[in-house]
């Protein structure tokens, strides 16, 4: 019944998906979060005991999680965890709301199963999120990604502003600072400016709640041993590697030339090779998220033996609909049983080792 279930609703998304990409992309993307909103909650499901993964503390039933982005004022955490996900990152949330860049700002690139993005953290503000969330029954794994708003004069005080407030809902917290689409945020990567910024998130953490720092692919040489010093000097979690990236690889899409970042399967080689970069600058001293390009459950494996705990995943699931999340679970337990392994513990860095 469960695998009728699964091949049903992949065949009901490749009909469904032509009256979604008539609309525009964020047109349709708002009406998926309406949708999801209003119908009732599934249970969660049950993954295989092989594939649970500890990182930070925490038990992941399924490596495979929600990137943040889709759910960017945590509306329907709960709708994607029972569809699947073993995790779900909401957000970027910033203290004040915001609308964000002008529109149209969100782009299909179908010819290259990609997307550009130049949302601009737009969101309704913690607040909102904070009195949505605390209704919830806390069930899953449900981080939350925090940024800065675009007119602060003080974004380091806005980390700590989102650290302080969001912590009480939040399973982890994620410490967005690699977004192209805030000018002068990725500035807060370099050397000093991140030193500062994670040793405020230091201070005002809370005991028991992990923060994930999330980075940019579009880094220079050196910056990788840096990065993974500085996080380990300042007790931060785990490493999201990598967020959406300004360069252009070749694309077909009309799109192509759009400002903004680039996520989906253009970014697959660039964001494997910042994953590979940051395990070889940290020698498995601290967890690495894989996220960018992951579109079957070949890709996450290749970022799992390449040295990720867990993966995530956002731009393909508009092209296979939500049900890509338990694929690629089935598909990583299959993978785990050809290598004669165990538990996806025992095969993370193992094409580093």
């Amino acid at each position: 019944m469960t695998t009728f279930r699964r091949t049903a609703g992949r065949l009901l998304y490749k009909l469904i998906r032509p009256f979604a990409f008539a609309l525009d992309a964020e047109t349709a993307h708002r009406a998926t979060i309406s949708a999801l909103s209003l119908a009732p909650n599934l249970r969660l499901p049950e993954f295989p005991p092989e594939l649970a993964q500890q990182v930070a503390g925490l038990r992941f039933p399924s490596p495979i999680g929600l990137a943040a982005g889709f759910d960017k004022d945590a509306e329907v955490p709960d709708a994607m965890l029972g569809l699947g996900f073993g995790f779900v990152e909401v957000g970027t949330l910033t203290p004040k709301p915001q609308a964000g860049n002008p529109k149209p700002r969100l782009f299909r690139l179908r010819e290259d199963r990609a997307v550009i993005n130049r949302m601009g953290f737009n969101n309704a503000g913690q607040q909102a999120a904070l009195d949505r969330l605390e209704k919830r029954e806390r069930h899953g794994i449900v981080g939350i990604n925090i940024g800065a708003n675009k007119d602060s004069a003080d974004r380091i005080a806005d980390y700590v502003a989102g650290v302080k407030a969001m912590s009480p809902v939040a399973d982890y917290l994620t410490i967005n600072i690699s977004s192209p689409n805030t000018p002068g945020l990725r500035n807060l990567q370099a050397g000093g400016e991140l030193t500062e910024l994670l040793e405020a998130v230091r201070e005002a953490r809370t005991p028991g709640v992990p923060v994930f720092l999330k980075v940019a692919p579009d880094l220079d040489g050196g910056d990788h041993e840096r990065i993974v010093r500085t996080a380990i000097d300042t007790k931060i979690d785990a490493l999201i590697v990598s967020n959406t990236t300004v360069s252009r690889p070749p694309l077909k899409s009309a799109h192509a030339c759009e400002a903004g970042g680039l996520s989906g399967r253009p970014l697959k080689v660039l964001a494997l090779e910042q994953l590979r970069r940051f395990r070889a600058a940290s020698g498995g001293q601290i967890p690495l998220i894989a996220a960018g390009g992951v579109e079957d459950a070949h890709d996450a494996w290749e970022r799992i033996t390449a040295g990720a705990s867990l993966v995530q995943l956002y731009s393909a699931m508009v092209y296979e609909g939500p049900g890509i999340a338990r694929r690629i679970a089935d598909g990583l337990r299959t993978l785990l049983a050809i290598g004669q392994m165990a538990n996806i513990a025992e095969a993370v860095g193992s094409d580093s080792a």
